[in-house]
């Protein structure tokens, strides 16, 4: 009679884990990444270039989900590139004898909450749809986070200061999803922007300040 031994499979460690999908990434992914940490530093340096990067590294990622057969994240790469070229637009049009860039505004209490309600609405409608007929994990935060993305995205073409509250908000919830999913490396890169997030707010601050 064989005498049972007992053995433990030892999970692997978060950094191994981080390493190993670091070395699982494409270089045509990596491109994409670059592309959309450019997007935000030129973002935060109002430099209306950060539009053309963006636009980029989606046009990358809706090629690399449409492969995957991600169609729905293809579809909203679409949307990201269509608000990347109003954004150029807003931006260069924005731009005046007086001010270098397009001013910075803020919006009063009201108005966010009237934006945050109707994404919010519009957000569970499609969560519902998304949790009706496709089998998906989180389907109403994934919404909510991809709706307000959407929403916030077209507040820095309108150069509303708070847009970093939103995005803030948006990418420390958006790690908490991908540190459910396992997706580590994803989850770090989302750490960076909540800090980012943090230096643009006050870079925007300190410019509506100098504006006049």
């Amino acid at each position: 009679m064989a005498t049972p031994t007992s053995s433990t499979t030892k999970s692997p460690s978060v950094l191994t884990v981080i390493w190993q999908q670091i070395l699982a990434t494409t270089a045509l992914e990596w491109l994409a990444v670059v592309l959309a940490l450019a997007y935000l530093i030129l973002a935060i340096r109002e430099h209306i270039a950060c539009w053309v990067a963006g636009f980029l590294s989606n046009a990358i990622y809706l090629y690399l989900f449409w492969q995957s057969r991600l169609v729905s994240e293809a579809i909203l790469q679409i949307f990201y590139m269509g608000l990347a070229v109003f954004g150029f637009w807003r931006w260069w049009h924005g731009q005046d004898a007086k001010h270098k860039h397009k001013p910075i505004v803020t919006w009063p209490l009201q108005k966010h909450v009237v934006l945050i309600l109707a994404t919010a609405v519009v957000s569970m409608l499609w969560g519902h749809w998304v949790a009706t007929h496709v089998d998906a994990a989180y389907p109403y935060l994934d919404a909510l986070t991809t709706g307000f993305a959407i929403t916030t995205t077209w507040l820095v073409a309108e150069k509303v200061l708070e847009n970093w509250i939103y995005w803030f908000v948006i990418d420390a919830t958006s790690i908490w999803l991908y540190l459910q999913r396992d997706l580590w490396l994803t989850a770090l890169l989302f750490t960076l922007y909540v800090v980012m997030c943090i230096i643009g707010w006050r870079s925007w601050r300190r410019a509506q300040e100098n504006q006049g």
